[in-house]
């Protein structure tokens, strides 16, 4: 190795290092902070970060009151960057969301649109009631989702958007939105906190209101993107053959993963071992496929295929993993009949395709690993009776 390159080589692991340095300067001084004031919403900011780090888009399903913009304020707060926050409605037009054309220049002939303020000029975003966009401004978001490029007439500018968080209390009910939604890697609920955690909240509250002018300790956006720089450098060499199996387990069990969507949940799994302050990635990387659901049926069952690939991770793993990684979701019992009621509807026809036979062995498989997590013995018997039964009727089907 000639001087040259050696002097190159040093440089790369000097700013890989200071990549994997912020990292943790981010989960210590921004994130960790962030949960002494939000209480109950510690996922909800350990998807924050990995999506800051990803560049990607996060969707929050809740109801209103549940501090889903607050979240979004203060993040950028100590980020030191600015937010674009604004409530749609079905009747919201294009120059709410990006500015006005500028009238000087329209006099002139150009049609340049004056973003001062507006969501180009953001670098967090945060979208309420996402869901109520219209046709008129649905392709410029689109294109500001997939792409960070505004385009409006002969007009297009790359954005400075580090992040956009959508919010809405109810999932897409037809395919346009649907396209929208889509964009959004990550989903989330946001709800109420649990009632023993009400005391928290309106001492973590008051508190908060207290101190909005008091100093913070931040980050700038050049940290950030020296973070999202090193994210191309992440290894998965180790886990790609178990990655590839955890799609196909979860196209199996209905969830739908196009070859798009897989590739760029890669950019998750990268955020999470910088965050974990490496840069190859392991299979305690995978908790973050938990919430790539696209209906809240999916939300279980991905708990349960995400749980059984953590299970795989070695000691050696686990030991620089995500903590997110070692908690873990108890399935609701009363989904799980649910589910099982719902497959032996559909295994009532006697003419499924050995395809469809193959893949219903695979949801019962699903299902039974589930119905382990489950706390109470009465419920699991129960449900393991149930299950019985499905086995038998995919016996008759199979001879």
């Amino acid at each position: 190795m000639n001087l040259s390159a050696a002097m190159n080589h040093t440089t790369q692991e000097e700013t890989d290092l200071e990549g994997l340095q912020l990292g943790q300067k981010l989960k210590e001084t921004i994130l960790s902070p962030m949960k002494q004031t939000f209480v109950g919403k510690d996922e909800i900011i350990d998807l924050l970060g990995i999506c800051l780090v990803a560049r990607e888009n996060l969707f929050l399903l809740g109801p209103p009151g549940t501090a889903k913009s607050a979240l979004v304020q203060d993040l950028a707060r100590r980020i030191e960057g600015n937010v674009f926050d604004y409530l749609l409605t079905r009747f919201t037009e294009p120059n709410e969301i990006f500015g006005p054309f500028d009238i000087r220049k329209l006099r002139e002939g150009e049609l340049i649109t004056n973003t001062e303020g507006m969501l180009p000029e953001a670098t967090f975003v945060f979208l309420d009631e996402l869901l109520n966009a219209n046709s008129a401004i649905l392709n410029s978001l689109l294109m500001v989702l997939n792409e960070r490029v505004f385009r409006r007439g002969r007009e297009t500018r790359s954005l400075p958007t580090l992040m956009v968080v959508g919010a809405s209390n109810h999932l897409p009910e037809d395919n346009a939105l649907g396209a929208l939604f889509d964009r959004f890697l990550v989903r989330v609920q946001c709800e109420n906190v649990e009632p023993d955690q009400l005391s928290q909240v309106l001492t973590a509250g008051w508190k908060l209101d207290a101190d909005k002018q008091a100093p913070l300790e931040t980050m700038s956006i050049d940290d950030i993107r020296m973070m999202q720089l090193i994210l191309d450098k992440a290894d998965f060499s180790t886990v790609q053959s178990d990655y590839v199996a955890l799609i196909h387990r979860m196209r199996r069990a209905g969830i739908s993963v196009s070859d798009r969507r897989a590739v760029k949940l890669q950019r998750l799994l990268a955020a999470s071992a910088i965050l974990s302050g490496r840069l190859n990635v392991n299979r305690t990387d995978f908790w973050i496929l938990r919430s790539i659901w696209h209906t809240e049926e999916q939300i279980e069952i991905l708990a349960s295929l995400v749980s059984d690939a953590l299970e795989q991770a070695s000691e050696e793993e686990k030991q620089t993993g995500h903590p997110r990684s070692r908690t873990t979701t108890i399935p609701d019992p009363e989904l799980l009949v649910r589910d099982i009621d719902q497959l032996e509807q559909q295994c009532a026809n006697d003419n499924l395709t050995e395809i469809e036979k193959t893949q219903f062995q695979d949801q019962v498989t699903l299902l039974a690993s589930r119905c382990q997590w489950v706390e109470s013995e009465q419920q699991k018997s129960f449900l393991e009776e149930k299950l019985e039964k499905l086995r038998d009727r995919l016996r008759i089907l199979s001879e």
